[in-house]
């Protein structure tokens, strides 16, 4: 009986003692949270849980959501997972865990499971289970159940990027943020938490070293060497990492987090110069007197006027947003505006950065994707693009950095590391450029080089493009854009074209003509056929009618002479009567279609007006030559087997300019229109 008595006093003692201790773990581990310390709080509340019994559930519940919480912001998504599957096991789940549960099966690429806890939170959530202010949860779990959806579908369709691990910069702790700059994009600072960081510390945070600032070089033959450690001021025993450069490469931005036991760690911008080849100590650019936000990742703007960079700040939508401030200088900042939406989410948007071309990249996880942070552009500020798989990847991607403007460079991402570190990858995509190619020329004639070509578009285009002395232009455009281009010459008449613009895969050209009608010479109108000594027109005459429609609508102020002409076979009074028919069975087309009657002059010539031989001709017939009239006398000494082409030339429909000012006086010969005007254009 004293024996079974002293057992019961021993493991009386144990449960206590243990109990002691697990409440005192979540004691320190409480300390370790309030200060961002993450990686030393998770040791804390895992001793606390494994050490509270099992029949204690609402307890147990409690520390797993502490542990949870911990992993999560250390990005150690599998043991998130465990301890978020607790909370629900201990009854200890509400919306928000469920939410979160869906965004780490989502870093799993388990879309199955994501979207099963993603619809328990929108349900939960929109039965009013969290307060009203936090409606932006209900957001991001719609935009979770939307993007499980959707990932399985966008990494099957893949993108024309290709992605690989540069071993050559990683190490075995993070790598990441990477940043070209010199003039040849020769150099890539980049941040890491690798044994060669300065101090001896274990960062409470991380559970590696504080980061600091790296670079590496190209040598002469564009072969990257190793990373070096800056030696210079630059770093520090604190975090240092993030950084960006100004245009003339002479000024850069970092984020620092300084180490405070008592006091939250918070982010600060700071500047560093570049003096003699080194970079001086950095000082802070105060932003804000707001000491209780965290401001970092900075990114300059490529006209060097704005900073734009992340902060928690009040006012905000949610999460972590992206601001920006003018640069009064390189070292002072002007007044904060938030970018809002549809950039800013109830998410967190990071890491923003620009293409020298000025496209906008940053990295969300409030925007539907393929899990934790993806990469997201925008060319407007309006659009959201998503470059899709494989540059983003079920796990974080961010920290895009360019060569020039190429479309290749450097990102960072922890997919596939199991404990959850960033490394480098460098990234590749093949230049999808979108071209109009356009020729302007004499209709039936040569190119005019003396033309201009005015083009405007719905997305605020409104340019006046150089023409080649061949003829030609060229120029870039984009998708989703109307163009309309408008072809002008002295002595012509306008041609106008329009352009959608659609979204592709792959480089394209769009190839336009601009045959410019003359207005001092007869016109050929090409493709024009009439049923067999009659004067009907046949269906496949449409196209060319319809054009001619298009040019007389495009010059409103032009009225026409409409003439018919036949070859020299058949009587002349015949040829006469068939030939005026047809012109006008040709006039009644055009005023069937809009055209006014009285801008129109029907005038059937017989075989009165043979045709005259233009240089663009006689290149294309080699029997004949620049100023020959095709008369029967000349047809008739060339060989037989050539009579039918020339009697062919011969029967033709054309039109001539008669006078380019109707509708613009009235009958005292008051103006009252202008000529139609071409558009004001951007050089």
């Amino acid at each position: 009986m004293r024996k079974d008595f002293c057992f019961i006093f021993i493991i009386m003692c144990t449960l206590l003692l243990g109990g002691c201790g697990a409440d005192q773990a979540v004691k320190k581990g409480d300390k370790f949270w309030a200060v961002g310390e993450y990686y030393d709080a998770a040791a804390q509340y895992r001793k606390a849980y494994a050490q509270t019994p099992s029949k204690e559930r609402a307890t147990r519940g409690e520390r797993a959501l502490k542990l949870a919480e911990c992993y999560r912001r250390l990005n150690q998504t599998n043991k998130a997972i465990t301890a978020y599957k607790n909370v629900v096991r201990y009854k200890k789940a509400d919306s928000l865990t469920h939410l979160y549960l869906g965004q780490l099966y989502m870093r799993n690429g388990n879309y199955k499971e994501a979207a099963k806890a993603f619809a328990i939170a929108s349900d939960s959530l929109e039965k009013g289970e969290r307060r009203k202010e936090e409606g932006g949860l209900l957001q991001l779990a719609k935009v979770g159940l939307e993007s499980a959806q959707k990932a399985p579908v966008w990494k099957k369709e893949g993108s024309a990027y290709t992605v690989k691990r540069m071993d050559l910069f990683n190490s075995r702790r993070d790598d990441y943020a990477p940043m070209l700059a010199g003039d040849a994009d020769d150099q890539l600072y980049f941040t890491s938490t690798r044994n060669q960081a300065q101090g001896d510390e274990v960062n409470g945070i991380t559970g590696t070293k504080s980061a600091d600032i790296f670079y590496a070089q190209k040598d002469e033959k564009g072969k990257w060497g190793k990373p070096q450690v800056i030696a210079s001021e630059l770093n520090s025993a604190f975090d240092e990492g993030a950084c960006c450069f100004s245009p003339d490469g002479k000024t850069m931005y970092l984020t620092q987090c300084q180490t405070d036991p008592t006091y939250p760690r918070y982010a600060r911008i700071m500047v560093s110069k570049r003096s003699d080849a080194a970079w001086s100590k950095p000082q802070e650019l105060i932003i804000s007197s707001d000491t209780t936000c965290s401001f970092a990742h900075p990114a300059v703007s490529p006209d060097g006027q704005w900073l734009y960079f992340v902060s928690d700040m009040s006012g905000g939508m949610g999460g972590l947003d992206i601001w920006r401030c003018r640069l009064l200088s390189a070292t002072e900042a002007g007044a904060m505006e938030n970018l809002g939406a549809p950039i800013n989410t109830p998410g967190d948007e990071m890491f923003p950065t620009f293409r020298p071309n000025g496209d906008f990249y940053f990295s969300s996880n409030g925007h539907p994707g393929l899990g934790g942070l993806d990469i997201y552009f925008t060319t407007d500020g309006r659009k959201i693009n998503h470059p899709g798989y494989p540059l983003n990847s079920q796990g974080d991607d961010f920290g895009m950095t360019f060569e020039g403007k190429l479309n290749q460079g450097f990102f960072c991402s922890n997919r596939g590391d199991l404990r959850g570190f960033d490394h480098i990858y460098s990234f590749y995509n093949p230049e999808i450029v979108q071209t109009i190619k356009g020729w302007v020329y004499e209709q039936d004639g040569y190119e005019l080089p003396a033309a201009q070509v005015y083009m405007v578009g719905n997305d605020g285009t409104n340019l006046k493009l150089s023409v080649r002395s061949d003829g030609s232009f060229v120029q870039e455009i984009k998708p989703d854009v109307d163009y309309v281009l408008l072809g002008t010459c002295k002595g012509y008449l306008n041609h106008q074209e329009q352009i959608r613009v659609q979204p592709a895969k792959a480089s394209k050209e769009y190839v336009l003509q601009f045959p410019l009608a003359n207005i001092s010479a007869p016109v050929l109108i090409e493709n024009i056929f009439y049923d067999f000594n009659k004067a009907t027109l046949r269906p496949e005459s449409k196209t060319a009618l319809d054009q001619l429609v298009v040019l007389l609508n495009q010059n409103p102020n032009v009225t026409i002479e409409l003439s018919a002409h036949t070859d020299c076979r058949g009587s002349d009074d015949y040829n006469q009567r068939l030939s005026q028919q047809r012109a006008e069975s040709v006039v009644a087309y055009l005023i069937a279609h809009g055209i006014a009657a009285d801008r129109l002059t029907p005038k059937g010539y017989g075989e009165s007006m043979p045709k005259r031989i233009k240089a663009r001709v006689a290149e294309k017939y080699q029997f004949l030559k620049e100023g020959d009239v095709l008369t029967e006398e000349k047809i008739n000494a060339l060989p037989e087997e050539l009579h039918e082409q020339c009697h062919q030339m011969n029967r033709r429909t054309e039109f001539k300019v008669l006078r380019t000012t109707y509708g613009m006086f009235d009958k005292a010969g008051k103006l009252i229109q202008s000529p139609a005007a071409v558009p004001p254009s951007k050089d």
